[in-house]
């Protein structure tokens, strides 16, 4: 797939040049920072480019509030940056996290736990076991991202709409940004694309498909008292079962927990309405989704406060100001991601990022066709099955260190950054706290002979 060619080169340029660095992250999301960071933390001098008024991305703005799939059975597969946000909300009372003791299949822990949301969403076992899983406040995100940018000396620029790229023979050099000064430049040595849905790769000439997934609305409702409202559905399931099917029909789709505890008394987490059929890069069908979301939100919080015990005097505090877009464009790049993949835990000798138990080789964040261009985040280069179900926040973050770390590696070596070994990554991720995936785990798949080393 193609997009329109919207490429400048430094000779053609009239945007005025507002910003000189080492390295360029367009997306503030939480791989962009991931990324942003990491860079900076190695020493490169590092521009972040976000198009909202705040860090964060979905975790903060789409408040997708429970950060998962950052365990392989017992084992922390997820570490790093994400590690940090979490001990850092924990200072600020806006994180929940089960104690290690806790995490294990019980009723008593499932009560105690799982209405945060921190149990294994891929076991089979009833009730779920709680696991190492983190619910959080959207604010105490936004709050961690900040001084993570700052601390690390990020030249940070919100209100900033990436446009254009600017492109030399096939060697990226910069982007331009609309605001509210008009069309800006900036340029660095390596760009990396944290976007979502690879605007800055797509723009610059690499290949990329695109497909669609659930397109949701989340929403916060307030004045919960959550012990009644766990009371009753403990105490009478087959009553709230039937409650609670209403209400998911009124949303038009739903978790089967559609609403979860937040650090926050008394308000919860409404992961709900899941929609289908609506383009997450196409103006018109995102409004139409807003617009029915909202309506949606507004009947079944009605309902909500008329039928179901604990919600009596719930109101709605917010709706997510980001809409929750689960898959767009997707780079097809020096090496796509496949369903079986992610299912059968297929390590490679690149790995330089983890999920929960499935790897991402170095080459899945590199574009084929565009020199000195990074992805990261839920856009990377996979099948629209593989990428289903690889493309939670903390993986996305994970990817967000390894570009972050080979972007400063290519700097110091003065290399391409498809050049780079992906030994050296493995190696700087490890430097920053977090698992590469170089090491697999006992359940993972290894093929024989693997792939050359990049």
């Amino acid at each position: 797939m193609t997009a329109l060619d919207l490429r400048v080169t430094p000779a053609t340029l009239k945007a005025p040049v507002v910003s000189r660095s080492d390295v360029i992250v367009v997306g503030g999301g939480p791989a962009g920072v991931s990324a942003a960071v990491t860079a900076a933390r190695s020493g490169a001098k590092v521009t972040l480019l976000e198009r909202y008024s705040y860090l964060g991305g979905l975790a903060s703005g789409g408040m997708v509030l429970v950060l998962d799939d950052m365990v392989n059975g017992s084992e922390i597969s997820v570490t790093g940056i994400v590690s940090e946000y979490i001990e850092r909300m924990d200072r600020l009372g806006l994180v929940v996290v089960a104690p290690k003791e806790d995490r294990y299949a019980s009723r008593e822990t499932w009560n105690k736990w799982g209405r945060y949301g921190l149990f294994d969403f891929h076991s089979h076992v009833q009730p779920k076991p709680i696991c190492y899983a983190a619910a959080f406040d959207p604010d105490g995100w936004k709050r961690v991202s900040n001084d993570l940018v700052r601390e690390a000396g990020v030249d940070l620029r919100l209100h900033a709409w990436f446009s254009q790229p600017v492109v030399e023979n096939g060697v990226m050099k910069g982007v331009i940004c609309e605001s509210k000064a008009g069309p800006q430049a900036y340029l660095a040595d390596i760009v990396i694309d944290t976007t979502g849905d690879i605007d800055v790769a797509s723009r610059a000439g690499a290949s990329h498909i695109q497909d669609s997934y659930l397109t949701t609305l989340v929403f916060r409702l307030g004045g919960v008292d959550t012990d009644a409202a766990e009371h009753f559905e403990q105490e009478n399931p087959k009553e709230a079962r039937a409650i609670n099917r209403i209400i998911k029909r009124l949303l038009g789709g739903a978790w089967e927990l559609w609403w979860l505890k937040t650090p926050l008394p008394g308000v919860v987490w409404c992961n709900a309405p899941h929609m289908t059929g609506y383009n997450g890069v196409d103006p018109v069908d995102l409004t139409r989704a807003e617009l029915a979301a909202r309506d949606r939100i507004a009947e079944a919080a009605s309902y909500v406060r008329e039928n179901l015990p604990g919600f009596e005097n719930s109101y709605i505090v917010d709706a997510a100001p980001q809409i929750g877009v689960r898959q767009t464009r997707l780079l097809q790049g020096e090496y796509v991601m496949t369903k079986d993949d992610v299912t059968t835990r297929r390590h490679f000798a690149d790995s330089v990022a983890r999920g929960r138990d499935y790897y991402y080789p170095y080459r899945s964040l590199l574009p084929k066709e565009v020199d000195q261009l990074l992805v990261a985040g839920r856009h990377y280069s996979a099948t629209p099955d593989a990428q289903k179900s690889s493309r939670e926040i903390p993986p996305c973050m994970a990817m967000g260190q390894a570009v972050g770390v080979a972007a400063a590696i290519a700097l110091d070596k003065n290399l391409l950054v498809r050049d780079i070994s992906a030994t050296d990554i493995q190696a700087g991720m490890k430097l920053h706290g977090a698992d590469p995936g170089d090491v697999p785990a006992t359940n993972a798949t290894i093929d024989a002979p693997e792939e050359a080393l990049v």
